[in-house]
């Protein structure tokens, strides 16, 4: 599989078409504004100014619409309060329904809840937990999906149940785990693989009824069934295209007596105001239109415009890759970030680790508490190949001398990595004489502990994966540690993918640092490029761990 993207091209004969381009550019551009100011006008009777565009409350961040205050109702129409309160807010799903601990935001959309009743039953170890059950309603303007929750089959036993009516029960569960812990009632369970289709339809025993319950596994060995519940749940929520086009259109998302939806609309007279709108709007459109001719006017030489239209155009093929590379993975792509998550997992990128020209790398922590490493790629820097490049060949990889990817950001221009957090940074500042304060010198030992890891990852890269991958940026810097000296190759952004029967593999250009690059890569008369030339960098990495200083 290679992912090289085609390089967009515009002749130099076509002026005219940059020219049309950026005068449909800026059309759109005066319409779009237009929409916006007129959307404003007709906004009635929802008091905006009292409505922040964002929130937090407690331990949740960058809260938004549906979201809101329970002090400012007409913000939203999901409800949150006690954001003082210990251990965590409160939320409420929909109006009059339970009220929920809000552990934390996941990502967007999605919230880690924690049920009060469930938590005060589980607390006292009692089989009254097998009385409650998670079934979370929706509503016209929003819907809500409980993620991961164990089936439980609670079947009633008594003693007036014959010999024959029990046989019939277990054979109706037959395959199915039971636990008989709890007085009067039996609970049958599957753990895994998938539950019998007629059971989850409802065609179970009449004397047996089916609880959804959050499940967590504990200890090996424990028979408890209710060690393994748990009060904390995921939910998955999702705005109806009505109510997003209410709100978004001025109005309040409502539901009537016969919980039918509702778009609540003022009738205050606003005619003043949407005078004084609409005089604003016109001269803000004029104001663009001006402002973007004199823009043409003073860049109004070819390259500018080619430079600008190259860019647009790859980074509209960079999104459909990604979108295809998504597609293809399925469920094993790992996690997409939105640009709001990775501002959230860095602390809004209060601990830099680390500068390059690809861009900076933040410490970062995960809702867990897992630590991470987030390198933010420039804007502007590249067609956006080695991002591309390095998402697809590190999630081919599971190696222990392979660093994870944990997930990545692809917003607009934003563009971000997640990966596990290493202690130890890159294996470059031990290696050199001309180490900083405060970094020791590595033993013998240790570095033949990481030469051999480093080999080992190689050895996986090149015969261990599916598809073989060359790395092509085998350095010091490119070699992260752990805290127990634990070498993991980092860094895929020119690696390349290929089946593993191929030997030679063929490249547009060199690729590569020099001092590493293998000859074959600069002279082709050399001999083919092939995984090899990872060996040679390699080698020569070898060599200033051995010396103590770059080859460079």
């Amino acid at each position: 599989m290679s992912l090289h993207l085609t390089k967009v091209t515009i002749p130099k004969t076509s002026a005219l078409l940059a020219v049309g381009y950026n005068m449909a550019f800026a059309s759109s551009f005066v319409c779009f504004i237009l929409s916006l100011l007129l959307i404003l006008v007709h906004a009635k009777e929802r008091n905006d100014s009292i409505c922040s565009k964002s929130f937090s409350c407690g331990n949740l961040t960058d809260l938004s619409f549906p979201f809101s205050l329970s002090t400012q109702p007409d913000c939203g129409i999901v409800p949150i309060s006690g954001c003082d309160a210990k251990p965590f807010p409160r939320i409420q799903l929909l109006p009059g329904g339970e009220w929920y601990y809000a552990r934390g935001k996941e990502y967007s959309y999605t919230l880690l809840l924690v049920d009060l009743k469930l938590q005060t039953v589980l607390r006292q170890h009692k089989c009254q937990a097998f009385n409650e059950n998670i079934s979370i309603s929706d509503s016209p303007s929003i819907s809500f999906t409980a993620v991961k929750l164990q089936n439980f089959y609670k079947c009633n036993r008594t003693s007036s149940n014959s010999p024959y009516i029990n046989q019939t029960m277990k054979d109706h569960f037959d395959g199915y785990e039971s636990y008989d812990g709890c007085d009067g009632f039996t609970i049958y369970y599957k753990f895994y693989g998938v539950d019998d289709e007629d059971i989850l339809a409802g065609n179970h025993t009449a004397n047996c009824s089916l609880i959804r319950l959050p499940y967590y596994p504990t200890e090996p060995g424990d028979d408890n069934l209710v060690n393994f519940l748990h009060p904390e749940f995921l939910v998955e929520w999702k705005l109806s295209d009505d109510c997003s086009k209410c709100h978004y259109g001025g109005g309040r998302c409502q539901t009537d007596k016969k919980n039918n939806f509702l778009c609540y609309k003022g009738t205050s007279k606003r005619g003043y105001l949407q005078t004084i709108w609409f005089k604003v709007a016109t001269g803000a459109s004029l104001f663009t239109v001006g402002l973007l001719a004199l823009l043409l006017f003073c860049f109004r030489k070819k390259k500018l415009w080619y430079k600008y239209l190259r860019f647009w155009e790859s980074n509209a093929e960079d999104h459909q890759k990604v979108e295809e590379f998504l597609k293809n993975y399925g469920s094993y792509a790992p996690n997409r970030y939105n640009y709001t998550d990775i501002k959230r997992i860095t602390g809004r990128f209060r601990s830099k680790l680390g500068q390059g020209g690809f861009g900076n790398v933040y410490r970062g922590s995960l809702s867990n508490g897992s630590e991470v490493a987030v390198k933010v790629l420039n804007e502007l820097k590249g067609s956006g190949e080695d991002f591309i490049n390095e998402v697809a060949s590190i999630s081919r990889t599971s190696h222990v001398n392979i660093v994870s990817l944990v997930g990545f950001c692809f917003e607009g221009h934003k563009r971000a990595l997640v990966y596990e957090f290493m202690p130890n940074g890159s294996l470059e500042k031990f290696i050199y004489e001309e180490r900083s304060n405060g970094v020791r010198q590595l033993g013998w030992p240790i570095l033949y502990k990481i030469a051999l890891g480093i080999a080992r990852g190689l050895e996986y890269l090149h015969r261990g994966c599916n598809t073989r991958i060359l790395h092509f940026d085998i350095k010091p810097h490119n070699i992260l540690l752990d805290e127990d000296f634990c070498p993991k190759v980092s860094d895929f952004g020119l690696a390349k993918m290929c089946m593993k029967q191929e030997s030679v593999v063929s490249m547009l250009g060199p690729r590569g640092t020099i001092g590493y690059i293998a000859p074959e890569i600069v002279c082709r008369n050399l001999g083919g490029v092939s995984h090899k030339s990872d060996v040679y960098s390699y080698g020569m990495m070898v060599l200033e761990m051995v010396g103590g200083r770059t080859n460079c």
